[in-house]
């Protein structure tokens, strides 16, 4: 079965399936991208996609493509091709699709049209990938998620500050100062000052960054949880699992464990920690994404069905009542004792319903860190790349915006009939 939005813990799509042809033809939307560290930005524009139409295919491209045209990705494509299938509104993953969209691919999978955001992407020549079904009339646009990017997140990595969390920076709200280690990181990390410094070499203005790749902060709204959320309550008799945890920069082994959470049960809740929680038990910069991107991140996933935002690091009796819940799921990464020394999971275990789960899959956000900051430096040339791209395309389409406006003024009227 495939994932409508009308329902989760349901097999992910394979991308060899394709659908049967049926006598009512329903409209096929198709998606396609890098989707590398897919976030909610990645899981909001499918979602708006699958609004436009019946059935969601989504191409993603290979690592060899990403690397002729961006540069190399964080995430490997069989982890991507994996996330993107984890995403509740996909029907179907079409593996190592074309970096630029051609007619041929829509029609190769019966596709209506494709569906983008409203931001430039550009190929390595530094053309619109979308250029031919644009022409064609079978391009449709979405909304571009603001304050969020793969290339934000990154500096977040880079840059080992705190200021996303909820609250601000902990460790300069504690004293008012800023450490020397944070002064240093900061000032030798800085994705931000690379960039600037970069496009003041190659002429452009050291002020400008580009809308779509510059960092933004981004804003939380009821709207967006209620878009994402399910709404759907447990059924009388439904086996509830609950999975807490830090889930942060949602990945391939958060797929993997809740897969596996998702066999115990058929209705799965997650209880997400809070910043500062995430914060004493894990320590330095963590959690990467504040506890609002972490809440849509995990409601994007199809094996989940309910979100306890900011939840108590300790399962207690109250919330264990309060949900029904029937079986409360570990992972084999070490267990944190609480601020208090106590074992979080006590009341789970005095009644039998604690049980750990193996994922098989040894992915954490320590690893994605690891992955960055082990090459730091070709991770900020492909972001500044990216940018001076995004940036010169611009001004190139102003400039003709500009002529074509010019153009008009200057042209002469057309006489009038008869006149002498």
């Amino acid at each position: 079965m495939s994932a409508n939005g009308n329902g989760n813990n349901r097999p992910a799509p394979e991308g060899d399936e394709m659908p049967t042809k049926r006598q009512r033809r329903n409209v096929k939307v198709w998606c396609d991208g890098c989707y590398d560290m897919v976030h909610f930005g990645h899981a909001n524009s499918l979602r708006q996609a699958k609004l436009m139409g019946d059935h969601l295919i989504v191409g993603v491209h290979s690592d060899a493509d990403i690397i002729k045209h961006k540069g190399p990705p964080v995430m490997n494509e069989k982890e991507r091709y994996k996330m993107v299938r984890a995403i509740k509104w996909v029907d179907e993953v079409v593996e190592a699709a074309p970096y630029v969209t051609h007619l041929e691919t829509l029609d190769e999978h019966d596709c209506d049209f494709c569906v983008h955001g409203d931001d430039i992407t550009l190929d390595s020549e530094g053309q619109d990938c979308y250029r031919i079904v644009k022409e064609a009339k079978r391009f449709k646009e979405c909304k571009r998620t603001a304050g969020v990017s793969t290339t934000n997140i990154v500096g977040r990595m880079l840059l080992m500050t705190k200021t996303h969390h909820m609250g601000g920076d902990l460790e300069e709200e504690s004293n008012g100062n800023v450490s020397p280690r944070s002064k240093t990181l900061q000032a030798s990390n800085s994705v931000e000052s690379f960039e600037k410094n970069q496009n003041f070499k190659n002429g452009l203005c050291s002020t400008m960054s580009s809308p779509y790749t510059g960092i933004s902060q981004f804003l939380q709204t009821s709207n967006k949880i209620i878009q994402f959320a399910e709404g759907r309550e447990p059924l009388t008799g439904d086996r509830i699992v609950y999975c807490p945890g830090a889930f942060d920069l949602f990945h391939v082994g958060h797929i993997d464990f809740l897969e596996q959470a998702s066999k115990l049960g058929n209705y799965i809740i997650v209880g997400l920690h809070g910043d500062q929680e995430v914060n004493r038990y894990h320590g330095s910069n963590y959690p990467i994404m504040n506890l609002h991107e972490r809440t849509l991140s995990v409601l994007a996933c199809r094996y989940v069905d309910e979100v306890v935002i900011g939840a108590p690091y300790k399962v207690t009796a109250e919330l264990l009542d309060h949900f029904n819940v029937d079986v409360v799921v570990q992972g084999k990464t070490k267990i944190f004792q609480g601020a208090d020394g106590a074992d979080p999971y006590e009341e789970p275990k005095k009644r039998g319903i604690l049980q750990l789960v193996d994922s098989g899959n040894n992915m954490s956000a320590s690893k994605i860190v690891e992955r960055i900051i082990t090459n730091r430096i070709r991770f900020q040339k492909r972001n500044k790349d990216k940018e001076e791209k995004e940036l010169r395309n611009i001004h190139l389409i102003e400039e003709k915006r500009r002529a074509s406006a010019r153009s008009s003024i200057e042209e002469p009227s057309s006489p009038v009939s008869g006149q002498l």
